[in-house]
């Protein structure tokens, strides 16, 4: 089933704001900032430019893994870089693909080289899960319209 849905349709529903860390920040700074939100990765921003994600991901591999103190380790020695960015207009299709493809969970939403939001792959898989649902519900409605004459 083709989902013909835009990220804008998601990030319409989504409520709250994305929360960011800067390059020089601590890595316990962002993981305390994760554990705070409920989120598993945020953006690297500054100036408002996407520079990199930090995830759980990264600090198990490149702080905990390593030896490294997560008090004295800034996000920019362990963040992900480059980004896998969208726009509000990229369809909920080819964010599928981006997130398989290069095997990520998170993908920041950027317009004219802004942040303006970030969609996880449980927002995706939310959405879907969604549409088709609904789509079943117009199928079932529409064949048990033709049976009740």
């Amino acid at each position: 089933m083709k989902i013909s849905a835009h990220i804008s349709d998601i990030l319409r529903d989504k409520s709250g704001g994305v929360w960011t860390v800067g390059p020089d920040a601590t890595v316990f700074d962002a993981i305390s900032l994760m554990a705070e939100k409920n989120i598993g990765a945020i953006p690297v921003v500054e100036a408002g430019q996407v520079l990199g994600l930090i995830s759980e991901r990264d600090y198990t591999r490149k702080v905990v893994l390593k030896g490294k103190s997560s008090r004295e380790t800034r996000i920019g020695e362990i963040m992900a870089t480059p980004v896998v960015t969208v726009t509000s207009a990229t369809s909920i299709d080819a964010c599928m693909q981006l997130v398989t493809s290069h095997r990520i969970r998170h993908l920041p939403v950027v317009e004219g080289g802004q942040l303006i939001g970030m969609i996880s792959i449980g927002d995706l898989v939310n959405w879907i899960i969604s549409a088709q649902d609904a789509a079943l519900n117009q199928m079932e409605s529409y064949i048990m319209a033709g049976y009740s004459a």
